[in-house]
């Protein structure tokens, strides 16, 4: 992991998903304060342990566990990822300000 200029370690974070419909908009406009969205169920981008466990807690409270599934993978530097596209990639990232 490397330093944030927030202070604390940062992560490289993807968090996929799988929700009613009816809560869909809520939780991609939640995680799109945070992340990058690159598909339609998927986010990606370098978070704090602190801001990973805030939106993990905020995304409990949008979804309905029973019912719901949201998968969050965590890596200490994206140098560890490989991500390959096939086909159009949906979303360009973009870095968030």
């Amino acid at each position: 992991m490397k330093a944030s200029r927030h202070g604390g370690k940062t992560m490289y974070i993807i968090i996929v998903y799988d929700i009613a419909v009816e809560r869909i908009d809520n939780v991609r406009k939640y995680l799109k304060q945070y992340l990058n969205w690159v598909q339609n169920s998927a986010f990606e981008g370098e978070l704090t342990e602190g801001e990973l466990e805030k939106i993990k807690i905020n995304l409990k409270k949008l979804i309905k566990e029973a019912e719901d599934s949201i998968l969050v993978y965590a890596a200490s530097d994206k140098k560890w990822v490989t991500k390959e596209v096939l086909g159009i990639e949906k979303s360009e990232v973009t870095t968030i300000i």
